[in-house]
Formats: structure tokens, C-alpha cells, sequence
């Protein structure tokens, strides 16, 4: 009868059962991180019957330590270090696709955790040697204890440290692989950004101080490996699109020599902890396909195999600047369908700069009505406003000056340069994108757009029927009709709109923010313009 995991009351009952199910006699010598750990736990007693327990649940490829980890250290806390630990059936397709391209002299994955993934490897190339990183040493002794209990502990290797420092390297193929942790940049270091600038620079690749920490493991990787080295990574998603994600995507169309990506959508629960979108990423060190395979999945029982999908030639993938859409189906649309971008041009809303400046308060007070804009501030007045907004008194006002301020009349002009001295005070010349605009203070608003979306929320988006001419910021997109469309068809199209579109249709984020960049949303399905007109809302 298996025992329930309830039983460790702290981290430390955790590690006083790794080191009875032997953690400390295997996987190379302990870090002084790991002692001081296994001093911390020594006069903690740890009943037989657990052991065994845990054993024989372990040799039944389940992972009982890892489970009791991340019911003991919550989500937040274990996502300090990028902890997400990945389900069994997406290690397994990793490993047996790993198997299936050939057979490594040694197995490396970045970030060990509790060893799930060497584990499955170790069965399934039993000469190789298997060497697993972390900087968590309890995390270290987990995968010891694993490794030792499944009996591959002769020919394991435990490094606590950072995987950016490993770059030892063996005659025969290596296979990385794993589940890089994913930690966004504000937790990164100065001095780590810097490598990752330093490093990307030697194969001739920019790099963005705002990458995540598996962008530096996918450097890292492609940076230490040699040719013949291959791998599979599972990470969040993002990087296909992002403007930081250009590096693993530059890596995987060059040195890395990507094969295949296929991402999981967040109902099929990729990581446990947080409702994100998944990538799985396969390559071949220094190879060179004509065409990179692209896939996309909604449950683990499809997943079967890597390697699958759609082919889309590299040259293509060269010249796209964002590749999930590429994993989505192209296939024909139902017959008077369209896709909304035949119909409608999706453009973001002007970036302020400085909200606190430009959205006007009592900061701005006297400036002329020629100045101010009932604008879209806040998702909510989106949301809020049930498919139509005829009303803007409850919208805030975004102050737009001309370029020119010569367009001013004299009085209004004098109110103006009044207003941009207090301007200044509060720091809006001084901002990245003032500095960037023809001239500071002209936040330039777009048209009134005549239906207006949501684009990040955890939740489908939510548009609305612009009957009050609002202008709208970057919280919100406009859709702005190629063709007249009269108001009923509008109306037909925001109510479809509201009722039809899922968040599968654009990219979920760890933490489960759902994001609809302007391209995404105009590839949605709508009806088209005859339909509209005949009243199809459904």
C-alpha cells in the first residue's frame, strides 16, 4: 500500500530520505551545499516502511521525491530557480526520440531536478554516462537518491552548479537534455546578462538583456556542444515570438541545428504549476535541414512522437520574425469564411512612454480641449463594455500635441509650453521612447478605430463597437476596416468576435497570460462580408 507523500513535514524529512535511499553514495562527492544539507538532517529518524515504499515506487518509474518537493516548496518559490518539473509522458516522447536519432556515449541534462529525464535515459542507453546540473542541493540529492535507487547511480555525475559554466566535452555524440528552467530577467544578473551578450557576440548573434534564462541554456548550449551533439529541450514558448526569442531562433536555423518544434497547449497541463504554452525543441548540432518540422498539440495523448508535422523550409523561417503560427492549421477555411485580416488591419495602440505624464490629471490642468483625447486606458473599459462603447465620459484623456506646436493658436500655445515645462519636471523628454519620437511630446495617437480588442488577459479577448470615436494606447488594438463596412456588419462581426474566439488562437505565457500580437489576430476566422450581412453572428 503506497504511504502518503503528506508524510514529509519539511525539507528536511526530504533530504533524511534521500540519504537513506542512498544519495550520498552516488553521482560523484557531495558539495559542501549538499553536506551542509545532509548535516542539517542528521538526527532526523526515517522509518523503514517509508523507505521501501519509496523504493519500490521509484523502481515503478514514478518519482515520489520530486512529487513531495513540490508539494512541500510552492509554486512561487520553486519558479526563484525556474523548478518546473515535467510530466512523464513528455520525458519519455523526449527520451524515445533521443533514441531514435542514435545512441549517446553520455547524457547531460541542464537541470537535473529530480533526475526524471537521466532516468529514462539511463534505461534507455545503458553504456552511457549520465551527468546531471542544478544550483538546488536538495534537488541534487533527489536525483542522487533517484539514480542510486533505479541502479544507474556507477555511472552518474551530480554537478551543483550553473550549467553556463559546463563545457567539458567527450569524443562520441552527447545528448543534452531536459527542461531548462525558466526564470524571467528581472531575476537575472547583471554580470549574466553580460555573458549572454559576450557569448552570442562570438557566433556573430545580438542578444537581448530582457532574455529569459533558458535562452542562455539554449547559448550555452549551442556555444560548448560539437558537431554530432544533438538534443531535446521542453521550454515555455515565447521565444518563437518575442523580440528576444531571436536568438534561439537564429541559434536554431544555425549552430544549434533545430529539427523539429512542437508546442503544447496549455491544456494538456506541459508544466504543472503554471498554465503556459510549451515548446519541445530537437537538434542536431551543426546540422543543416532543408525544412524544420512544426507541430501543435492540445492533449498528451497526442504527442506520440517528435519529429512530426508540418515542414516549413528554412529560408521561410529566416525571413519570418515570429514562428507559432507556423505550428497552427493552414487548412482551407469553411466556405464564406475569412480570415479578419481580409477585412480588417489589426494595429496596437501608441506606446505613451509615460502614463503618468501623458494621461492627463491634475498635473495638466487648463490645457485646451484640441489636446485632449478620450482614449482606451485599461483593458477593463474593454471588457467592461459588453460589445459596444457610445459613451466616453468615463474615459480618461491622453494629452496628443502636434509635432509642430506652430499648428497651436497663440493662447493655446502658451498653455502648451507651460504644460511641457511641468512635463519635463516629471522626466517625460528624458524616457527611451521620447527620445525615439520626431519630437518628444507628440505621443501620436492613431484614428479613432471603429472596433477595438483586448490582446493579454488570461481570458480571450474582448472587443467592443467603437461608437464613441475613442482613440485607444497600446493596452488595446484597433481593427480598422480595408473596406466600408456598414454598422450592422460591424456589429454582426464584434458580436461573432466575442463569442467565437478562444484563447487557443493566440500564445500562452507562463503564468497563463494569453497574448494576440496584431499578425496573430488577423489570421482569425471570421465570417465574411455576405455572411455578416445576412446576420451570422455564430
Amino acid at each position: 500500500m503506497k504511504l502518503p507523500l503528506s508524510l514529509f513535514s519539511s525539507e528536511a524529512d526530504l533530504v533524511a530520505m534521500t540519504l537513506a535511499l542512498g544519495a550520498a553514495g552516488v553521482g560523484g562527492p557531495l558539495s559542501g551545499a549538499e553536506i551542509a544539507l545532509a548535516k542539517s538532517a542528521a538526527d532526523l529518524s526515517v522509518d523503514p516502511r517509508i523507505v521501501a515504499d519509496l523504493r519500490s515506487r521509484i523502481m515503478a518509474a514514478e518519482d515520489p521525491l520530486g512529487d513531495a518537493f513540490s508539494a512541500l516548496r510552492s509554486p512561487n518559490v520553486r519558479r526563484e530557480n525556474g523548478a518546473t518539473y515535467t510530466p512523464a509522458p513528455i520525458v519519455q516522447t523526449m527520451v524515445d526520440w533521443a533514441a531514435n536519432t542514435r545512441t549517446p556515449c553520455r547524457v547531460v541534462d541542464p537541470g537535473v531536478g529530480s533526475a526524471r529525464f537521466l532516468i529514462r535515459a539511463g534505461e534507455k542507453f545503458p553504456k552511457a554516462e549520465l551527468i546531471g546540473i542544478d544550483v538546488d542541493p536538495l534537488a541534487a540529492l533527489m536525483a542522487r537518491a533517484n539514480l542510486a535507487v533505479s541502479g544507474y547511480g556507477a555511472r552518474a555525475r551530480i554537478i551543483l552548479g550553473d550549467y553556463r559554466r559546463f563545457h567539458e566535452q567527450v569524443d562520441g555524440s552527447t545528448l543534452y537534455i531536459g527542461n531548462p528552467p525558466y526564470v524571467r530577467h528581472h531575476q537575472i544578473a547583471a554580470p549574466w546578462k553580460e555573458w549572454l551578450a559576450v557569448e552570442a557576440a562570438k557566433l556573430k548573434l545580438p542578444a537581448s538583456k530582457l532574455a529569459g534564462l533558458h535562452v542562455h541554456f539554449f547559448l550555452a548550449t549551442a556555444s560548448s556542444a560539437k558537431p554530432k551533439d544533438f538534443g531535446a529541450f521542453i521550454t515555455a514558448s515565447e521565444w518563437l515570438d518575442v523580440n528576444y526569442g531571436a536568438l534561439v531562433r537564429s541559434l536554431m536555423l544555425g549552430r544549434l541545428g533545430g529539427k523539429s518544434i512542437t508546442v503544447i497547449e496549455p491544456t494538456a497541463q506541459p508544466f504543472p504549476d503554471a498554465a503556459a504554452t510549451a515548446a519541445i525543441s530537437t537538434f542536431e548540432i551543426g546540422a543543416k535541414p532543408a525544412s524544420v518540422y512544426f507541430r501543435r498539440i492540445e492533449d498528451l495523448a497526442s504527442l506520440n512522437e517528435l519529429g512530426r508535422g508540418r515542414r516549413v523550409h528554412r529560408e521561410r523561417l529566416a525571413a519570418e520574425s515570429r514562428w507559432s503560427h507556423l505550428t497552427r492549421s493552414s487548412e482551407k477555411p469553411p466556405e464564406g469564411y475569412v480570415e479578419l485580416g481580409e477585412l480588417c488591419r489589426v494595429h496596437r495602440g501608441a506606446v505613451t512612454g509615460a502614463n503618468g505624464v501623458w494621461i492627463a490629471g491634475t498635473h495638466s490642468l487648463g490645457l485646451p480641449e484640441t489636446v485632449l483625447f478620450p482614449t482606451i486606458t485599461r483593458a477593463r473599459e474593454v471588457l467592461e463594455a459588453d460589445g459596444l462603447l457610445s459613451d466616453s465620459q468615463r474615459l480618461r484623456r491622453v494629452i496628443d500635441l502636434p509635432t509642430d506646436l506652430d499648428e497651436l493658436d497663440t493662447p493655446a500655445r502658451k498653455i502648451v509650453e507651460k504644460f511641457l515645462k511641468v512635463a519635463k519636471a516629471m522626466g517625460a523628454n528624458t524616457g527611451y521612447v521620447a527620445r525615439n519620437r520626431k519630437a518628444w511630446w507628440a505621443v501620436g495617437l492613431r484614428a479613432a478605430a471603429p472596433i477595438i480588442s483586448t490582446y493579454m488577459a488570461r481570458r480571450p479577448p474582448g472587443f467592443i463597437l467603437n461608437k464613441a470615436d475613442a482613440r485607444h494606447i497600446n493596452i488595446a488594438h484597433g481593427l480598422y476596416p480595408r473596406e466600408h463596412l456598414g454598422e450592422a456588419v460591424q456589429e454582426r462581426l464584434v458580436a461573432f468576435l466575442q463569442s467565437n474566439i478562444s484563447q487557443k488562437s493566440g500564445r500562452t505565457y507562463a503564468g497563463g497570460l494569453t497574448k494576440f500580437e496584431p499578425r496573430e489576430m488577423e489570421r482569425l476566422i471570421v465570417p465574411g462580408p455576405a455572411l455578416l450581412a445576412a446576420g451570422v453572428t455564430s
